[in-house]
């Protein structure tokens, strides 16, 4: 699996062709039915990447909503997202949850253990994706949200416990292939295909990546 190399903040900008966002753009509201909403973009100041929200210390430049009202300018239409990548070919992409899935945030370590428990477990599986700061969002059906705290501690975990945090309404996935700053750029775990058009519920997931992310966490507090 192609791993994401850091860099140092004095590296130049990395170049991201604007048909590929627009193209990727059109492609999950054409082919996905989700919602797509352009943000933030990458610019070049001094050799660096800087964030065209002019913030110096910008915490995910290029890659976070480029107005407060970002929710209502979604669209789900290919011919919209089409007409507003074409006025800002650069802009990251955000697919709002909440609508039609909501995510599961976990550390990437946890989510490749989880990944792997899954796989033996034959479990279905919809997008999973996996970012720079190495963290992983699993697609599941909307409602996760309000779910998944009585899941976890169902499960004997108090969802404090756990590195675990879903996102649905008002919140939003950054999706690829976006890139963040000079570190690198989202891609997907999972790929959307056609097989896994049919998300699960996040009540189907929930065991692994409670199970990983404890793991982890008990690993966290040993060392």
């Amino acid at each position: 699996m192609e791993e994401t190399i850091g860099v140092t903040e004095a590296a130049p900008i990395p170049k991201q062709r604007g048909e590929q966002l627009l193209d990727s753009a059109v492609r999950y509201a054409e082919e996905r039915h989700w919602d797509v909403v352009p943000g933030t973009w990458l610019e070049s100041a001094g050799g660096r990447a800087v964030c065209s929200c002019g913030v110096e210390k910008c915490p995910a430049p290029g890659a976070h909503p480029a107005r407060p009202d970002w929710s209502t300018q979604a669209t789900g239409s290919a011919v919209g997202a089409r007409r507003m990548w074409s006025k800002q070919p650069k802009a990251s992409i955000l697919l709002p949850t909440g609508r039609t899935f909501d995510a599961i945030e976990v550390p990437e370590t946890a989510g490749f253990l989880a990944l792997a428990r899954m796989e033996r477990m034959e479990l279905t599986l919809g997008p999973v994706t996996r970012t720079p700061d190495r963290r992983m969002f699993f697609f599941v059906l909307p409602g996760a949200a309000t779910k998944v705290p009585d899941l976890v501690r169902k499960l004997g975990w108090p969802p404090a416990a756990l590195d675990l945090v879903t996102r649905g309404e008002g919140h939003y996935v950054v999706a690829p292939p976006t890139r963040v700053g000079g570190s690198g750029a989202v891609q997907w775990a999972r790929q959307p295909t056609a097989v896994n058009r049919w998300l699960p519920d996040a009540e189907e997931l929930i065991s692994p990546l409670a199970y990983a992310c404890g793991r982890e966490a008990a690993a966290a507090r040993g060392r």
